[in-house]
């Protein structure tokens, strides 16, 4: 990065700092993970290198797409492996997922002088950003530390690439720190390369290589029988803000509330009571998937658990993808479509673009465009069973036909 920039980016952060660390307070009264490991953010406390590999995986998203990534690598090896996070979900996420196989940390805020402390503490020999998290002083600061660093499984919207290339000079430098750029699909590497980056390749998404975890059926048959006791539902998973209320007023006087229970997954903790109050007030019964004990006529569950996302799909009849009736571009759908679920799109679906397209076109998809229509697709494989099964073995052999990425990313990558 240009000195100019490096120097006045220093001071941006110098201002910022503080209103940085009032926003992650603020945010704190609604999740406490935000409060916590503060001093990690601030590089108070590093990690000590050096490391083998070093993966930064924002939230729960990319730490789930890294661990196709990651169970390769440490299938051969034992390197020693870092991740870093942004958020708490990500980092719970993260170390429920790998255990001691790595250790999980914050990233520090992207001031130059605290990714700095960190890489120079870390010493990491391969830097491996996922999906989209480009930041001027990580790129800067891994060159600069001599760390080769890539973005991997990346993907760019229409929406961020015009983003980015108002940038102009400046992103095509943050772009020029990188040795590399694994992208999920042709659309997306087009637009890295309209951006000016270099040695751009299509591998493929790395979702589609999840492993299921082999106590997957057993666990989401214990937690089917505590919510539903046997009776049909469907799920709405990984809900942005908006979404919820969207569901619920399509719900209140369709034929489908009589029909199958509704299990309403918001993607982020600080939204869960906000749902049951949504819930409520419409004239629900609602119950807590923590509740000890889910009464018989309940209407609609709010799942307000972390780390069983697979677990909820596991039996449901359906799924509402989460983000694709909100705007923003979509959750997921890979991960019920592993399962066998056949997934019910909205029409915002820009972070998966070519994935719902094509699931789409296989059959274990349908795309609406709204929440009422949403809930007309769920009744038809709910009055169909039969229909519903044939949805859910294609969303099977989707996934199926699109493994594949990490074989490739691994080759990219030199890794053994």
């Amino acid at each position: 990065m240009p000195l100019w920039f490096r120097l006045f980016y220093n001071l941006l952060w110098l201002l910022a700092l503080p209103a940085a660390l009032f926003r992650l307070w603020r945010k704190g009264s609604a999740n406490p993970g935000y409060r916590q490991h503060w001093h990690e953010r601030l590089a108070l406390t590093c990690p000590t290198g050096p490391f083998d590999v070093w993966v930064h995986a924002v939230s729960v998203g990319e730490a789930r797409a890294m661990m196709p990534l990651l169970d390769e690598l440490t299938m051969h090896n034992s390197p020693r492996v870092l991740v870093t996070c942004t958020t708490p979900t990500g980092r719970a996420t993260a170390i429920s997922l790998l255990g001691d196989r790595a250790t999980v940390t914050y990233l520090p805020f992207d001031a130059p002088w605290l990714i700095c402390k960190f890489l120079n503490a870390a010493q990491p020999r391969l830097g491996l950003l996922i999906e989209t998290e480009l930041w001027p002083g990580i790129c800067d600061g891994a060159k600069r530390a001599g760390v080769p660093l890539w973005l991997v499984n990346a993907r760019l919207s229409e929406r961020s690439a015009a983003g980015y290339a108002r940038g102009g000079a400046l992103t095509r430098a943050m772009l020029g720190c990188l040795v590399g750029i694994a992208t999920q699909t042709d659309a997306h590497a087009e637009r890295f390369r309209a951006l000016g980056a270099r040695h751009v390749t299509v591998t493929g998404n790395l979702k589609f290589d999840i492993a299921l975890p082999a106590d997957v059926a057993a666990h989401a048959s214990a937690l089917a029988t505590h919510l539903t006791r046997g009776r049909a539902f469907w799920v709405a998973g990984s809900t942005r803000e908006g979404e919820e209320a969207l569901l619920l007023d399509a719900l209140v006087k369709h034929p489908l509330r009589g029909r199958a229970l509704a299990v309403i997954v918001p993607r982020h903790p600080e939204r869960w009571q906000a749902t049951v109050d949504a819930a409520t007030v419409r004239g629900f019964r609602v119950a807590r998937r923590s509740e000890a004990a889910i009464a018989d006529d309940t209407e609609v569950i709010v799942g307000d658990s972390m780390g069983e996302m697979l677990a909820y799909y596991g039996q449901a009849r359906a799924v509402v993808m989460g983000g694709t009736l909100a705007g923003t571009g979509g959750q997921n759908l890979i991960e019920p479509c592993a399962l066998g679920v056949p997934v019910v799109l909205g029409p915002s679906v820009f972070n998966f673009q070519q994935a719902a397209d094509e699931a789409v076109a296989a059959g274990a998809a349908v795309a609406v465009p709204h929440a009422d229509a949403a809930l007309d697709a769920l009744l038809k494989w709910i009055d169909d069973p039969s229909a519903r099964d044939a949805a859910g073995e294609k969303a099977r052999a989707f996934v199926a036909a699109h493994r594949g990425a990490t074989r490739r990313t691994m080759m990219l990558l030199e890794m053994p």
